[in-house]
């Protein structure tokens, strides 16, 4: 059984051979038909779309001020003036910029506070009591209070007999600081003074 289902499979698989043979010169040609080349098929191109250039506009140039020149008259000022009682609690509110312009005013308000406990007239409410009051009246650390009637709320929370408001206006090339002290039981002015702020 075996061998034939070999002679089978073999009888089978040259069944499927073909032979090529000469039949004398009986050949005949046929005329060779040009063959058309087509381009190769190839998938549409979608342009890819670039990105639009965004140019990242530069930030403003801050500028430099001689803080401690520009601030020291005005305080020497405000502390001889004889309305202004020694050893009083005094709320320094943050130094407001309405200038046109970039002006870094935490450096003012620093040098602001350090030529105060220069004076010695004055004892300043703590930065933590402030930030604290702000906190209660929702109101972050770096928030400047805006309004003197924001500010003579504040010194009341923290118990402060003034308030110091400072605003810097005008050009930032050439700005100007104004100051003005407040008795908060009443809201009154009791000083105020200008000046160039220089560089």
């Amino acid at each position: 059984m075996k061998k034939f289902l070999s002679v089978t499979f073999a009888a089978l698989l040259l069944a499927g051979c073909q032979i090529t043979t000469k039949q004398g010169s009986e050949t005949t040609t046929e005329p060779a038909q040009p063959t058309q080349t087509q381009p190769p098929v190839t998938a549409p191109t979608t342009p890819v779309e670039q990105p639009p250039v965004t140019t990242v506009p530069t930030p403003p140039k801050v500028q430099s001020f001689n803080w401690s020149g520009s601030l020291t008259p005005l305080i020497n000022q405000m502390l001889s003036s004889p309305d202004v009682a020694a050893g009083s609690v005094l709320l320094v509110d943050n130094v407001q910029n309405q200038t046109n312009g970039s002006i870094q005013v935490s450096n003012a308000t620093a040098e602001l506070k350090k030529a105060l406990q220069q004076g010695n007239k004055f004892t300043l409410v703590p930065a933590n009591q402030v930030t604290s009051a702000k906190q209660s009246l929702g109101l972050s650390a770096e928030d400047s209070l805006g309004s003197r009637r924001k500010a003579i709320g504040l010194a009341r929370i923290v118990n402060a007999q003034y308030v110091l408001y400072s605003a810097i206006d005008g050009d930032v090339q050439s700005p100007k600081i104004a100051m003005q002290l407040m008795l908060v039981q009443t809201g009154e002015i009791i000083w105020s003074g200008n000046g160039a702020v220089t560089r």
